[in-house]
């Protein structure tokens, strides 16, 4: 049984669903096909919830570009669709004076990407701000924020489902040709269906290799390798002393063992950075070791020493879908299009891990700005 649409995406997370959005309100049928049981249940809900100002990444970046954009982009849909949502503002701190070139290097980062909000605080501007906090010195982010990532997600599904999408659960992709000008998608189990459409997005965030290794003619060489870093996440025992978010300078892999708040303020430390032994998505294990905590307790003390003996208990893990792997520098977003791999309407979307939440508006716009006939 084949089926006509405009568009396919793979993968309902919150970039599958922001695609989506943007085609169906451009007048494109679009089904979106997602494998789990319900929209967003891998990264898109297994991360921090923050909404990054844009400082980190290298300029001229899509990190950058496109974090910048979506931030824009994100405070305005939440506002205009009543998703619950803070600017609670960022401490990027250092604890040592031995630390504070990574403070005025990261500064001078974020102005070059367009952040034009950063303060230098001195210890004693920065406790005024959290009286909680040890430090020698702090970057102040006021537009870092936190948002209900699933009320997000349920409002962008909600508007690519008025626009006239659809979503199909339960539906794996297995494979993808080009047949009569169009791509022929095959999705579902033991009987599967077939659908026909002139574009093919591919927004499976951990599956993406595996679904691009399923598509005909795309060369295996347009395939990046897939890595997988495990963050850990543990809550902090009783509400936290801290009204904004608390960050270390950036590690290896990650953004260091950060405190973070829900809208609730309760407080949360992590992620750190588990590299994962793995290349298969199915076989990631999402259990937090109690004893990896041992080590943040160190880390946090860092910058708030009084945290408890025993106060921080397993909350959750997510894992990263990187395209770079240890040792070696982050990868950018990539967005490869018809100009990168040669096949018509087909995007695959490679490492959109952090700021993926922040940025996924602004990833629409740029899919969309690929595909001929819609920019």
């Amino acid at each position: 049984m084949t089926e006509r649409t405009g568009a396919v995406v793979i993968g309902a997370g919150v970039v599958g669903l922001a695609c989506a959005r943007e085609l169906a309100r451009r007048g494109i049928d679009t089904v979106m096909v997602e494998k789990n049981t319900a929209f967003g249940q891998e990264t898109s809900a297994r991360n921090s919830e923050v909404i990054h100002a844009g400082l980190y990444y290298p300029s001229g970046s899509h990190k950058a570009a496109l974090c910048l954009r979506g931030r824009e982009l994100l405070y305005a849909f939440c506002r205009t669709h009543q998703v619950a949502h803070r600017a609670c503002g960022k401490l990027i701190v250092a604890t040592s004076t031995a630390q504070e070139a990574g403070l005025d290097a990261l500064q001078r980062q974020g102005e070059a990407n367009g952040v034009t909000d950063l303060r230098r605080l001195d210890a004693a501007q920065a406790r005024a701000l959290e009286p909680a906090l040890r430090c020698s010195a702090a970057l102040l982010s006021p537009a870092t924020g936190i948002v209900d990532s699933h009320g997000f997600m349920l409002a962008l599904l909600g508007e690519a489902e008025s626009a006239g999408a659809a979503l199909a659960l339960r539906s794996p992709f297995r494979g993808a040709r080009r047949h009569g000008g169009l791509w022929r998608i095959s999705i579902g189990g033991e009987a599967p269906l077939e659908l026909d459409a002139a574009i093919l997005i591919n927004a499976a965030g951990l599956h993406a290799t595996q679904v691009a290794a399923g598509i005909e003619g795309l060369a295996p060489t347009a395939i990046p390798p897939a890595h997988y870093a495990k963050g850990n996440y543990y809550a902090l025992a009783g509400r936290a002393p801290f009204s904004r978010l608390v960050y270390p300078l950036p590690e290896p892999g990650g953004l260091g063992v950060h405190l973070t708040l829900d809208l609730g303020g309760q407080a949360r430390f992590g992620p750190d950075v588990e590299w994962l032994a793995t290349r298969d998505p199915q076989a990631l294990d999402y259990r937090v070791d109690p004893r990896r905590a041992d080590a943040f307790y160190a880390e946090v003390r860092r910058y708030w020493p009084q945290l408890p003996d025993n106060a921080l208990q397993p909350a959750y893990s997510g894992v990263r879908p990187k395209i770079s792997g240890p040792g070696a520098a982050a990868a950018d977003f990539c967005l490869q299009g018809p100009e990168q791999h040669g096949l018509a309407g087909l995007i695959n979307l490679f490492g959109i891990e952090s700021p993926g939440l922040t940025a996924s508006l602004a990833i629409a716009e740029a899919v969309a700005a690929q595909l001929p006939g819609l920019h």
